[in-house]
């Protein structure tokens, strides 16, 4: 059986263009808040799709008017689920429960862009900045909003969002928890591109399509590079672009971007 045809809890799963993987968050009753069968499905399939050669880019969407509200509000007034127990079993349930999408997510090679349909708010937000890329509308919103509720994001936000936006946006967001929308939000710099909101999904699936038609085993390897080179030294990252460059230019994807050049042509990449 098709692994992408399995039903998976709190997700849709859609395959398009033989190459991308559309992951929808499915809990719409809570504005897609995220569960725990969430967290197993998201990393699940996550983690299939990177082993996947015929993926080569993920979008991740939100079902119905909104991406991802963050976390259960009443789970946390009634101390249930993912925010069950006290301090030291709360910790616990961090570490093993949410904390497993940041660690998936990071670990990735395949191309990833957040098509944030509306609110990112808390979670939701952090979880759009874990992704390479981010697209949106007019509807689309972030909010970093944990202080507003007493509590700190313990998903790995402050990690994520200060290197997309930077260090003083970032803390801008997590002091003052506003919501920053829509066209405000390519300036800040959460977004990479703000669509039409009646074209966003055409729009996004044109840009998986760009993303998708290029050598796939190059985009990886320069996502991996990218991801080294922000967190070391020039030194390990000149090294690990020498290995990298070692593999790619064996590739027989480069000598068909080479041969399609010289004859004018578009490439037919294998991933190979």
């Amino acid at each position: 059986m098709n692994f992408y045809l399995q039903q998976f809890a709190d997700l849709e799963i859609t395959v398009k263009n033989t190459h991308q993987l559309w992951v929808t968050l499915n809990n719409p009753d809570q504005m897609n808040a995220i569960t725990t069968n969430m967290i197993n499905s998201l990393t699940e399939v996550l983690t299939h799709a990177d082993f996947d050669k015929n993926i080569r880019v993920v979008v991740l969407t939100g079902k119905g008017k909104n991406f991802c509200a963050g976390g259960d509000i009443k789970a946390m007034e009634e101390k249930s689920g993912m925010f069950a127990g006290e301090s030291n079993e709360l910790m616990a349930r961090y570490q093993h429960g949410i904390q497993r999408i940041p660690q998936c997510i990071e670990n990735l090679s395949v191309p990833v862009i957040a098509m944030v349909n509306g609110a990112a708010v808390g979670a939701g937000c952090d979880l759009s900045m874990m992704c390479d890329l981010r697209v949106g509308n007019s509807k689309t919103k972030f909010a970093e909003t944990f202080t507003r509720m007493g509590l700190v994001p313990g998903d790995g936000g402050t990690f994520f969002l200060q290197r997309v936006v930077g260090y003083a946006k970032a803390m801008q967001m997590f002091l003052t928890s506003k919501s920053i929308e829509g066209s405000d939000a390519l300036a800040f710099g959460l977004l990479n591109f703000l669509f039409e909101d009646s074209s966003m999904e055409l729009e996004t699936e044109k840009l998986a399509e760009t993303i998708a038609s290029l050598a796939p085993v190059a985009q990886r390897l320069t996502k991996k590079a990218m991801k080294v080179s922000y967190m070391h030294d020039l030194q390990t990252s000149l090294d690990m672009l020498a290995s990298f460059q070692g593999i790619s230019q064996r590739t027989s994807d480069h000598f068909e971007a080479i041969n399609s050049f010289k004859e004018k042509r578009s490439p037919n990449f294998l991933g190979e």
